[in-house]
């Protein structure tokens, strides 16, 4: 480490990303992408007079990406904040609304821990309980910043929506950040509860169900007080934080429903026979409303399965985390990957 380097970032641990090889030799099923190719309407809306303009910078606000999304959910485009991937969301999150300290779930996305750090923010890890469920009653009156991915970022475990406003309407002092990175594929959108609340903020992204994982768009829905805050935040670190084309792509994507629908439906097939055919193998497969499903075997741990898997070409995730380090996750694919992980796997347990 050099030695001009930050003594307050000095112990920091940067978040691990998941694997990400070149060349194509693996079935990739360990950082939750689609599956699918992006929507061609959008893809096709990326036109000759769009490139030329990548002279020029983008457009600070995103003022289309914006639209679109409020027109998509039925609010008002200043209630919207386009950012670079719903990381940085999360991040200006924890920059602006954390003096009185933030808390999360133990078992849950890693960047959140990270942040806390980065930008020195105290934080508290709530245990999920035996089942990795939530329990709401250790989120009532914290008065502190609330973080929690629903459905939950290792579980796949979703927390019904009466449960989020619970916790939403039990801390008026505080800022409750609802990261709904995997609502499309089971969950219900705290969209809809912002209009009666000025303490919440709901962060997305088009990685997942829209499959622009690689275009980096994600964005937060609050009322107008809270997006002016966040605002602040990203003009003080990068105004152009959006890309042109990429917000171009996500504007589209977001308008094509119809092939929104059969991506996402196509997902939750496979995920249920996926979890069927894993439980007939004997895992214990948490119940999951994501696009991945974590599960454990009796049979052998999860860090021989993941190296196993890779060693036959199937990329999975494993996490050290002590509390999950016997199961992996499985990011569901299209049948015919769900098909070799089974066959694979089938073969593994002989």
């Amino acid at each position: 480490m050099s030695p001009y380097f930050s003594k307050r970032l000095k112990e920091l641990q940067p978040y691990t990303p998941g694997e990400q090889p070149k060349g194509g030799r693996y079935i990739k099923l360990n950082t939750n992408e689609s599956p699918y190719f992006p929507s061609r309407y959008a893809i096709d809306g990326i036109e000759r007079d769009g490139l030329e303009n990548l002279r020029l910078y983008s457009d600070t606000e995103s003022s289309a990406l914006c639209r679109a999304i409020a027109d998509y959910y039925g609010i008002s485009a200043n209630c919207v904040l386009p950012t670079n991937g719903s990381d940085e969301a999360l991040a200006f999150c924890f920059a602006a609304f954390c003096d009185c300290g933030a808390a999360f779930p133990d078992v849950t996305y890693g960047f959140y821990k990270v942040f806390a750090g980065l930008f020195g923010v105290e934080y508290s890890e709530i245990p999920l309980k035996y089942d990795f469920t939530v329990d709401v009653n250790n989120y009532l009156n914290l008065n502190k910043t609330v973080f929690l991915a629903n459905p939950n970022a290792q579980t796949g475990i979703n927390l019904p929506l009466a449960e989020i406003e619970k916790i939403v309407k039990a801390n008026p002092l505080a800022v409750v950040v609802i990261d709904e990175s995997y609502v499309d594929f089971g969950g219900e959108s705290a969209v809809k509860l912002i209009g009666g609340y000025q303490n919440l903020v709901v962060v997305q992204t088009f990685s997942k169900s829209r499959s622009l994982a690689g275009a980096r768009v994600g964005f937060a829905v609050a009322c107008e007080n809270l997006i002016s805050g966040l605002k602040r935040v990203k003009y003080s670190f990068n105004p152009y934080n959006v890309n042109s084309i990429s917000a171009n792509l996500a504007a589209a994507a977001i308008k094509d429903r119809k092939y929104f629908d059969e991506c996402t439906a196509k997902i939750r097939a496979t995920r249920e026979r996926l979890i069927k055919s894993l439980k007939q193998l004997n895992f214990n497969v948490l119940p999951s409303c994501a696009n991945f499903v974590l599960a454990e075997s009796a049979q052998i741990d999860g860090k021989q399965l993941y190296e196993k898997l890779k060693s036959r070409g199937i990329l999975v995730r494993h996490f050290n985390d002590e509390r999950i380090n016997n199961f992996v996750r499985i990011t569901v694919g299209t049948d015919g990957q769900t098909d070799a992980l089974l066959k694979e796997i089938k073969e593994i347990l002989k």
